[in-house]
């Protein structure tokens, strides 16, 4: 484990051997939030793309666009090992045929995992049944990584998350049935968050035992409802000193065995208006490091959550 937290790349090298490369695949699927089936527009941060800015087009066949990244990692960094991350958007909300029919497209050489990106309220059982049993099948891990960003449910009301935080409880115990890794995004600095909200998020996600969590920093896009309110003066993004001060209170009240995927997240520059201070993601992610050393800081230093 890392000095200062548990790290997801030492973690995955430490399970697999070696060192894991995390690729990218777009499907063509929307989200219950945008189509209209709990409403439209996604949530207020969220812009047209979703999450998949850095990804290939999802006209590509899931082989294809799996195939295409692993001959750029390999001769890049000479990789061996790959996770297939199904990562834009709410990719359990597709009809429980197609969803077999991509998470099967990925059962190919050398992938080791498959992380599939969904919602809390979107992860069906027989969703789950299927994946055990390719899991079983295949030898192929996985994971399943759900959007939180808070446990406030009074905030994820105002993003329009559509969601709750006991569809997200009632969706990690579902998960843990099946002995699937999980892991909880959040967003450390949204606006009409506290401290108390950092912690309490930090505590909850302990006493669930997950087994990892990505850690984002708001960003705000033209072309959002958040964008707007952001123009209008409306709401103002917290200091990047206080980011690093929410991320080091996170950490510290986090079970120590809680891997961390990233303190902070990339976004696309255009159409931005707000991302990370102007600054790169890891020159942020250093500052916190090097702040948690000046304090003699580490993840679960104050973690009051006991597990039996």
């Amino acid at each position: 484990m890392n000095e200062l937290y548990n790290e997801y790349s030492k973690y995955l090298r430490e399970k697999y051997g070696e060192k894991v490369y995390k690729l990218p695949v777009n499907l063509p699927v929307t989200c219950p939030n945008r189509d209209g089936s709990l409403g439209v527009g996604g949530c207020t941060y969220c812009s047209e793309v979703g999450a998949g800015f850095e990804m290939l087009e999802n006209t590509l066949s899931v082989k294809e666009q799996l195939s295409k990244n692993m001959e750029y990692i390999r001769k890049k960094y000479k990789a061996s090992k790959f996770i297939a991350y199904f990562q834009n958007y709410t990719n359990t909300y597709l009809q429980l045929e197609k969803f077999k029919e991509f998470i099967n497209q990925a059962a190919i050489d050398d992938i080791v995992e498959i992380s599939i990106s969904t919602r809390p309220d979107c992860i069906g059982d027989e969703y789950l049944e299927f994946l055990n049993e390719f899991s079983i099948k295949t030898a192929i891990n996985i994971s399943i990584e759900l959007g939180l960003q808070t446990v406030n449910y009074h905030t994820l009301k105002k993003i329009n998350r559509g969601h709750g935080l006991a569809e997200f409880i009632d969706a990690i115990l579902r998960i843990k049935k099946y002995n699937f890794e999980t892991c909880a995004h959040v967003i450390l600095n949204l606006p009409y968050d506290d401290m108390d909200d950092v912690v309490e998020t930090a505590k909850i996600l302990s006493a669930l035992k997950l087994e990892q969590v990505k850690l984002h920093s708001l960003y705000i896009m033209e072309n959002t409802v958040m964008g707007d309110l952001y123009k209008d003066g409306k709401i103002t993004p917290l200091s990047k000193d206080d980011y690093v001060e929410r991320v080091i209170k996170f950490l510290e009240n986090l079970d120590k065995n809680i891997v961390i995927q990233r303190l902070i997240g990339r976004a696309p520059k255009e159409n931005s208006l707000f991302v990370n201070w102007g600054m790169s993601w890891w020159k942020i992610k250093e500052e916190i490091e090097d702040e948690m050393k000046k304090r003699e800081s580490f993840q679960g230093k104050k973690c009051s959550v006991k597990h039996l």
